[in-house]
C-alpha cells in the first residue's frame, strides 16, 4: 500500500464476531481480514447492477 487511511467502522456484533473468527482461523489480524475480503470483493464484477 502506498498510502493508508485510518477509519472508524461500526459493525453489528455478530458480523464482528464472525470476522474475528475468520481472521483467527486464517492467522490474520482483524484489520488484515477486512482488507483481504474487501480487496477480494473489489476484484469480482458487480452482480447487483440496476436495470
Amino acid at each position: 500500500m502506498d498510502h493508508e487511511v485510518r477509519i472508524t467502522l461500526r459493525l453489528p456484533a455478530d458480523l464482528h464476531a464472525w470476522l474475528a473468527a475468520q481472521a483467527k482461523s486464517a492467522r490474520r489480524s482483524l484489520n488484515s481480514e477486512i482488507v483481504y475480503r474487501l480487496e477480494g470483493g473489489r476484484a469480482t464484477p458487480a452482480t447487483d447492477r440496476k436495470s
